[in-house]
This record gives C-alpha cells, structure tokens and sequence, in this order.
C-alpha cells in the first residue's frame, strides 16, 4: 500500500477525479473553476479531463445553489463550490429552506446528493467578509450535513463520503490548510461521516476540536506533556452528524473537557458541545467545560489584529489551568 505525501488541495482533487471517473452524474459548478483552476488550485486539471462537467457560472450564489439544487433532484451529483464560505449568506434561502428540507417536505420520496464546498477561517488577511467559520449556522439546520475536514487524508476520504451520501453536505476546507501536508495512502477509502478520531491520546484532559485548531491543540498537547500534563485530542472530522460517543468516552477517562474552535465564541459550535457534555456527562467531570474560541468582532484585515482576534495556544493553555485548577 503506497503512501504519498500529499497538500489538501492535491488530496481534494484527487478525490474528484476518481469519483468523476466512477460516477458520470457528478459535476462541479461554481466561479473560476476553468479559468484559474479554482481560486485554490484545487480543481487544477480537472476542467480539461472532464470538459462539460466542470462548469464556470455567473457571479450569482443564488443562481448557483438554485442550479445545484435542481440537478440533485434530477438525479445529477453536483458539487458547488462558493469561492469563499462567507458567500452562502446570499444563498441562505436555498441552502436552509430547499436543500435541507426537500427529504422531508416530500416525506422521504426525493433524496438530495449535493455537497456544497465552502472554503472557511481566517488567517490569511482576507478581512472581515472573507475570514469567517460559519459551521453553527449550518449544523443549526436539521437535514443538513457539515464536514471539517483537517488532514489531507480526511479530505479526501470525507469528500468520497460527501459525494456519495444521498442527502445535502456542507462542506468546510480551512483556507489555511490547503497547502497543509500529510500521507495518504493510494487506495484510501471512504471515511465514514459521524466519525471522530483521537489524533493523540491523554489522560488528564480532553481537547475537543476540528479543522485548522486540530493543529493548534496538538502543538497545545506537546506542550503540555512537557509539563506533565496529558492531554487527549480529538478530531471532530464532522459535527454532523456528530460522535459524541467518542467525546463521551474520552471525558469519562480524562474527566476534564476544553472546546477549542476558531469560529466565534457566542453561538459557536463550542457552545452546543459544552451544554451536552454538561448535561449527559456532568457525573463524569471533576471541572468546568472551557471554550477557545474567537472574540466576537468582525475579523480585522491587519495581521496583528486579526491574530489578536483568533484563538491562540496561550488560549488553550489558559483553559487548561481552568478545568484542572492550577
């Protein structure tokens, strides 16, 4: 079994050409997408081995959604790629009223298998409109799958899932990580969605996280051990559907709990995982649940605000001293 080291972006495209070589209902609609390439290269390629399936559009998210929507009820696969996850605010109608409620306004008679690519998080000064992590907007969508991918791996076995699931899939990729590194093997397979994994093992306390701040608690973590602290982390890989088995069994082992998330703290997705650890797992705690998250302010555009504004690993090392009361 050959394994590569591949960059995210490399991981996602090889992902597309071996499901577009499997399957010929799949096609990608988006802006940009034959002419650059992508605006990450992530669809670099593509576009002259599959045509007529690789679709450059207006510069309309309503039309573009609208279209995607449409397709899947057809019995196409689209894959609709929003340049900038920032951009489904002017496809919200779509996206919460059509795409997560057709299953069941038809009572279960029509499927949707669409995945909605929306490129997420800040970091590279791309300002106030282009930085944002919006994935409590959509996991507070019933009918509605999210995905947030880290490694390069996960990237291409979560987007294989995406593709295939009959229902609508968000799909979060950091734009931090695109040229993020990592070994994926030739034949790797599909990773199932709802599916967590412990990226390192502890005993002391349980880091909860996903995409980009997966990277930022490992680096917490191999401080940590430094001082004798060990600290479990878990790599959420989808919210949902969510693993909280996996949360669940780390917590009643490590009886200490830190939500770590780049997106801002009120109403973030550390929010909905701190009451339900809370209140199915308060037994099995001998601290507070803590959250990491962003300050609730529009992303700046100067690299030395915008870091200010994003959580840190100073952070996740202040909310650890919390929850094991140092």
């Amino acid at each position: 079994m050959a394994v590569r080291e591949l960059s995210c972006s490399l991981a996602m495209a090889e992902a597309l050409k071996e499901e577009m070589e499997r399957d010929e209902t799949i096609f990608i609609l988006g802006e940009d997408l034959v002419s650059h390439g992508g605006i990450f290269g992530q669809f670099r390629g593509l576009p002259k081995m599959f045509p007529e399936r690789i679709i450059d559009t207006p510069i309309s998210e309503t039309s573009i959604v609208g279209a995607g929507v449409g397709a899947a009820l057809t019995g196409m696969r689209p894959i609709i790629d929003m340049h900038f996850a920032d951009f489904v605010t002017t496809a919200m109608d779509e996206i919460v009223n059509q795409m997560a409620k057709i299953r069941y306004m038809f009572g279960g008679q029509a499927s949707l298998p669409l995945v909605l690519w929306a490129p997420d998080g800040g970091g590279i000064n791309a300002a106030a409109q282009h930085s944002q992590c919006l994935e409590s907007w959509m996991v507070h969508v019933p009918g509605l799958k999210v995905v947030v991918p880290f490694e390069p791996a996960d990237v291409k076995g979560l987007l294989i899932a995406a593709i295939r699931d009959p229902d609508p899939v968000i799909f979060f990729q950091h734009k931090r990580l695109f040229n993020w590194t990592g070994p994926v093997t030739e034949d790797q397979g599909i990773i199932p969605l709802g599916k967590g994994i412990v990226k390192r093992p502890g005993t002391d306390v349980t880091l909860i996280t996903y995409s980009r701040m997966t990277y930022e608690c490992m680096e917490a973590a191999r401080e940590l051990a430094k001082k004798g602290v060990q600290a479990e982390v878990i790599d959420l890989r989808t919210l949902s559907p969510l693993d909280f088995d996996l949360i669940a069994a780390s917590i009643k082992k490590t009886r200490h709990a830190v939500v770590v998330h780049e997106a801002c703290r009120t109403g973030g997705f550390g929010s909905e995982l701190s009451a339900r650890v809370s209140e199915e797992l308060f037994d099995h705690l001998d601290g507070p649940v803590v959250r990491v998250a962003a300050k609730d302010v529009p992303m700046p555009f100067s690299p030395v605000m915008e870091k200010f504004v994003m959580p840190q690993i100073t952070d996740i090392f202040a909310a650890v001293d919390t929850v094991l009361k140092r």
